[in-house]
């Protein structure tokens, strides 16, 4: 199949004699297969599906490996990864992230259902494939998601770098050591390069090409500043930069970070920098190049900082065209001339502005906004009132914040109908992870990245502060009216009307699927470390199960057919 500028995101297998189905979507930088029997359940012998897949151009299959296996002779767990044609999954998705995305052409899947015999021999049905392109750019010259890996904690961190001196080797203990910190990993380029994933990239590509074109402006507005690759390309600018840095708290100190990026780009602009914090923050992280040679801007959560980069889950989006980046601009001057909220919450920046994307329903906002354009209970009621299928979400300090959408959320997760995953930050130290049925299951990474069961090893926790930082939610992602909102925008009445945010609303089934994608793989991610957590609790090991051969025992699929939510979790995603 030929490269296309925007290729399908959603595949389907095609080999018809199969006892399953298969269907893969495209995410950033990651694909997720969903599987479903076709007809009536799968027998008892039914231990899993094996993945394997070949990069476009490629000869060969390669099986994507799993850390669980199934205990030996002895009762042993396997250390390290087993191929999944030994070790198959026991779930009916997975998302994989190839090694090498960005490779023009199709990937190709091939997924197998896997049974065992009494003698513990492994047998293989007939197979289903499916090919999808995985570039990076969301919709060629128009718009691009990207993310940041959020995997510090995470056993695929240790096995790379955590031997050479792991997190202290990578980034400082303190934010304000940023601008002078300077890595002692022997592999920091390629680390950094791996924990920031596309969003850091994106991000300094594009400040590249504000500085090869000449003639190009920048505004950039930001929250936490002391990253020093960024700043270093801020100061390059010269008098073409103008910046707006926050002052709330901390930032304000006169050691800060942000204190110190200030007197170097005081000195580089010649004195083109405003500190504020509106009511409380300014929280935007948004930047926004004017030249004849490119028109972009970029906003989402990526703090222009080293845990923005490279220990937080965030998420940064690209926006291309004249179009596109005009709101961005008007913002930028209102933030420059009016630093009250009452003033700002005025100007045509805090209502919806299109982003007159072609072929894509985009709008924005900024905040703060005034009584009567605030935005957060038209928000909830979309949540509450107007799902019919499905919420995703991974919101920063949700459960910390009472309030219209925490209420909303509470609402539509009681309702069976809706299947709902959603993760949060906890204000201490940890995380909440808002279960299908309801159930919270706080996650603290420092207290569970240690003594965990075999086969895993320890991990590092990342150090102080969130480690969850998106803000999104994804609304009916299978269906045609679905919805994705995101920003800075916290979803607090603070966000809404005290802070300097930017929030926007997209209508468009792909860029849904890119967001719901990252929550699941957020949510997959850190429900493991519960499941880890228990384990280690328990004194049990992690295993597959193997058929069931006593009175009493039950085939692993057995919940997907019996458990509400988990049928949900079976069906919604094949479909």
């Amino acid at each position: 199949m030929a490269t296309t500028n925007n290729p399908p995101f959603e595949v389907y297998g095609n080999i018809p004699n199969t006892l399953f189905k298969l269907k893969v979507y495209r995410g950033e930088g990651m694909a997720l297969l969903a599987m479903d029997w076709k007809e009536g359940k799968p027998s008892d012998d039914f231990v899993g599906f094996s993945i394997e897949y070949k990069e476009p151009g490629g000869k060969k299959f390669y099986a994507i490996p799993n850390r669980l296996s199934f205990l030996d002779s002895n009762g042993k767990v396997k250390k390290g990864s087993t191929t999944s044609l030994l070790a198959p999954f026991q779930k009916f998705r997975w998302i994989h992230f190839p090694y090498n995305p960005d490779i023009p052409g199709d990937f190709t899947y091939m997924v197998k259902p896997v049974f065992m015999n009494d003698m513990d021999e492994l047998s293989y049905g007939e197979a289903q494939t499916a090919s999808i392109q995985l570039m990076h750019e969301t919709y060629h010259d128009k718009l691009n998601v990207s993310f940041t890996r959020g995997f510090v904690l995470s056993q695929a961190f240790v096995d790379r770098y955590e031997k050479d001196g792991g997190i202290p080797a990578l980034i400082p203990s303190e934010a304000d050591q940023g601008l002078r910190f300077q890595p002692t990993h022997p592999r920091k380029d390629e680390a950094l390069t791996w924990m920031g994933f596309e969003a850091r990239a994106k991000i300094l590509e594009l400040l590249d090409k504000a500085y090869e074109d000449d003639k190009a402006e920048v505004r950039v507005v930001a929250y936490d500043l002391n990253e020093p690759e960024l700043v270093n390309r801020l100061v390059k600018l010269k008098e073409r930069l103008k910046i707006i840095i926050d002052n709330s708290d901390a930032h304000g100190e006169l050691n800060s970070a942000e204190a110190q990026t200030e007197s170097l780009l005081e000195k580089s602009t010649a004195g083109q920098v405003k500190r504020h914090h509106m009511g409380k923050l300014q929280h935007n992280k948004t930047i926004v190049v004017s030249g004849p040679k490119i028109k972009a801007a970029i906003c989402g959560s990526t703090n222009f900082s080293w845990r923005g980069f490279y220990v937080q889950a965030n998420n940064a989006v690209i926006l291309y065209g004249a179009n596109a980046i005009k709101p961005f601009n008007e913002a930028f001057d209102n933030y420059w001339k009016y630093d009250s909220v009452k003033d700002f919450g005025k100007t045509n920046s805090a209502g919806w502005t299109a982003l007159s994307l072609p072929q894509i329903d985009a709008k924005v906002s900024f905040s703060p906004h005034a009584t009567n354009n605030a935005l957060l209970k038209t928000i909830a009621d979309d949540i509450e009132s107007k799902v019919t299928s499905c919420v995703f979400y991974s919101l920063a300090f949700l459960f910390q914040t009472p309030g219209v959408i925490k209420n909303a959320i509470e609402k539509i997760t009681a309702d069976d109908n809706i299947f709902i995953y959603g993760i949060s930050d906890r204000k201490v130290g940890g995380l909440d992870l808002q279960k299908p049925g309801g159930n919270i299951a706080p996650v603290y990474p420092s207290e569970m990245s240690k003594n965990l069961p075999e086969p895993f090893k320890s991990e590092p926790s990342g150090g102080k502060g969130c480690r969850m930082h998106h803000k999104f939610v994804v609304i009916d992602f299978n269906k045609p009216n679905a919805r994705v909102y995101f920003g800075s925008y916290n979803f607090s009445s603070a966000a809404d009307i005290t802070n300097g945010e930017n929030l926007l609303l997209i209508k468009d089934r792909r860029i849904a699927v890119s967001y719901m994608i990252e929550a699941l793989r957020i949510f997959d991610h850190y429900h493991f470390r519960v499941t880890q957590k228990e384990a280690t609790k328990a004194k049990k090991l992690l295993a597959l199960s193997k058929p069931p051969r006593n009175q009493g025992e039950e085939a692993w699929w057995k919940e997907y057919y019996k458990v509400k939510v988990k049928i949900l979790d079976r069906e919604i995603f094949s479909q």
